[in-house]
């Protein structure tokens, strides 16, 4: 009797359509053109309420023919790309239009399609630098959007199965790498899972599916689509093989085609003919026959690679491997450390590989006829003084300063008015995870500066301190603090002689008399009352701590030595040292000062250069004989440059406002 009655639901909830183990075939021609003498499903746009985000977030359904609230419905989800919004599947591709086709062919289950905006961030419009940092994380942040919020909402409106078994997730690009993240991530939540295209968002193997059993239990079909001139179809390949090896079922389906909506959509018409229905996992092989498989280059993309973008690629023993496009060009070199020759193919692509890279991040240049420009498949970085190239070479095993899944901050901008510049100026203000949430809760500082050539979005950037931040206060290392990052770029004082072009400063007259009085007006006069009028600060000298690194350091040297009233701990990465001399020479310091900490990286201590202030190791341990709480600390086989400078706020941050 459990049998017939199963039986006969099966046949109630999927009867009446096409034999669903049939091969379905790549989309004919017209099957997106709409037909006038047809039955026509309805596009609406509805708002939910997202705790997520804090707000009122919009959606677009799609109901199909002939919908009615006395039937129940499966759900597919579907997802955009970087670029795109709630609308992206809408103007790109007109779903209505190839379902509604689909359904009057009697091709598919009838379903009800969602299209959110997958940007989980209170301003989700596509608009500015759709790669900016925030933006990005939204895109994470939607997967709680999706399932406490959304779903919810969906089931509660709309007459839908609230099964797992009715319920798919699919995506194109970005959208592709939520829906391979979130639905095998979920699978008590998800049985139809597709990727179309998918981004780099999307995890490793090892991650996205680290119980290849369980996924064969629970998922009905796992989908992975790309078009073969797709610079991203070793997304899909390595996913492929990783489900391959592990015997998972799924269909790999690679079609001719590039990163667009032709893909897109074709994948739409055949993911969406196999959901809802039963399924013969046997099938699934004939898919991947005449899959056209594109050459695995060697190496990753940098990660500081504009999405999409192959190169510069990182190879395992560090060297970078360079490719640019500049015909007309007689000469072009890379700038990386070292100028490197590149050679031009018969395409007019030029192409250069480096020596092995010390780890951590680095500016650098594209030559081309002798002119220094901007890599343009790398993002921008300001550095040396102008807007560079960056690229970021991992430190294997090391994730301090990754994005990982705890509880984040924010860094927000702020511009105010200064009274001492007569100019409109910007601070960054990193706020710990939390803050928001208890009003009456308040927060130590610490003034954080660049270095020279930089400004003040070298920390957020290059630095990556917020999720050092967010990662140190995740694993309880780090009291919650609030870090203030303002460009502490100084001119050179009227009343004191340059030196001549191509001269380097007479012994003792550099840094020159006076070069850092203009920041420290700014600073105590500026920009600490607007901190601390702005933001819940603990506004007194044990909660406010200084640190810079290089020309940020020396800054903080000569600042906190004149003002030992204001801060209680002071920190200089690469930046100097301060001498007992220097102690005796400022009253109070001694009494008020709570900790100081140096840093370098050890290659620097080999160059005489760095002993500016006198040597930083004996003068440290000369503070430390005269009762000072100091600390010093050497970043191993590393110089002037971004990884010391992580390192050393890694070691710093949990010794501040301890008590």
């Amino acid at each position: 009797m459990k049998r017939l009655i199963l039986a006969l639901f099966t046949l109630f909830m999927f009867g009446g359509y096409a034999n669903s183990q049939n091969i379905v075939k790549q989309a004919p021609k017209g099957f997106d053109v709409s037909r006038a003498d047809i039955a026509h499903g309805k596009i609406d746009t509805v708002s939910y309420n997202s705790k997520t985000v804090g707000t009122t977030r919009r959606t677009i359904i799609y109901t199909p023919p002939e919908f009615s609230k006395d039937k129940k419905y499966p759900v597919l989800y579907l997802l955009h790309g970087i670029g795109g919004d709630e609308k992206e599947w809408l103007n790109g591709a007109q779903p209505q239009v190839i379902l509604d086709n689909l359904y009057v062919d009697k091709k598919i289950e009838p379903m009800i399609v969602v299209m959110p905006n997958g940007r989980a961030m209170k301003d989700d419009r596509a608009v500015g630098d759709i790669f900016d940092r925030e933006k990005v994380e939204a895109f994470a942040t939607f997967e709680k959007d999706l399932l406490n919020d959304l779903i919810p909402f969906i089931e509660k409106t709309f007459p839908v199965y609230e099964d797992r078994e009715s319920r798919a997730l699919a995506g194109l690009s970005m959208g592709g790498g939520q829906s391979l993240n979130f639905g095998l991530g979920n699978l008590d939540k998800f049985a139809w899972v597709g990727g179309f295209s998918s981004a780099p968002n999307t995890k490793n193997p090892e991650e996205l599916l680290p119980d290849p059993d369980e996924a064969k239990k629970k998922l009905k079909l796992l989908w992975i689509s790309c078009g073969d001139n797709d610079n991203l179809i070793r997304i899909s390949k390595r996913t492929h093989d990783y489900l391959e090896a592990n015997s998972v079922p799924h269909i790999y389906y690679i079609e001719p085609g590039g990163h667009d909506f032709k893909v897109w959509k074709n994948g739409l018409y055949m993911f969406s003919q196999l959901i809802f229905k039963p399924v013969d996992v046997s099938t699934f092989s004939e898919y991947s026959k005449g899959a056209v498989e594109k050459e695995i280059v060697p190496g990753i993309p940098a990660s500081t690679n504009i999405p999409g973008q192959e190169y510069p690629r990182i190879l395992p023993d560090n060297r970078v491997m360079f490719r640019i496009k500049a015909p007309d060009a007689q000469k072009v070199q890379v700038d990386l450390l070292k100028k490197y020759d590149m050679v031009k193919n018969d395409e007019g692509i030029w192409e250069a590989t480096t020596e092995s890279i010390t780890i951590g991040f680095h500016y650098y240049s594209i030559l081309i006829d002798g002119v220094a420009v901007c890599d343009p498949a790398s993002q921008t970085f300001y550095g040396m003084g102008r807007m560079a190239s960056g690229i970021d070479i991992p430190e294997k095993g090391i994730d301090y300063y990754l994005p990982k899944d705890v509880p984040h901050g924010e860094i927000r901008q702020i511009r105010y008015y200064s009274s001492i510049t007569q100019a409109w100026r910007r601070a960054f203000v990193y706020t710990p995870p939390g803050y928001d949430e208890n009003r009456k809760k308040k927060y130590p500082v610490l003034y954080l500066q660049h270095g020279g050539g930089e400004d003040e979005t070298g920390w957020p950037n290059q630095g990556r301190m917020d999720w050092i931040m967010d990662n140190l206060i995740a694993e309880g290392k780090a009291k919650s603090f609030i870090i203030v990052m303002d460009n502490g770029t100084w001119r050179w004082p009227e009343n004191v002689p340059r030196p001549k072009p191509g001269e380097r400063p007479a012994p003792g007259t550099w840094p020159p008399k006076g070069w850092a009085d203009g920041f420290m007006k700014t600073l105590l006069e500026d920009i600490i009352p607007m901190i601390d009028t702005n933001y819940r600060t603990l506004a007194d000298q044990s909660h406010r701590a200084m640190a810079g690194l290089s020309m940020g350091g020396m800054q903080t040297r000569v600042i906190t030595l004149a003002h030992p009233d204001m801060f209680s701990y002071v920190r200089m990465f690469s930046g100097g040292s301060i001498s007992l001399d220097d102690i005796n020479n400022a009253p109070g310091f001694k009494e008020k000062v709570k900790l100081v900490f140096i840093s370098y990286g050890s290659r620097e201590l080999e160059n005489p250069r760095m002993r500016l202030f006198g040597d930083p190791i004996e003068n440290i341990e000369a503070l430390k004989k005269a009762g000072m709480n100091t600390h010093f600390y050497v970043s191993p086989l590393t110089a002037h440059e971004w990884q010391s400078w992580r390192r050393g706020l890694h070691e710093f941050a949990p010794l501040l406002f301890k008590d």
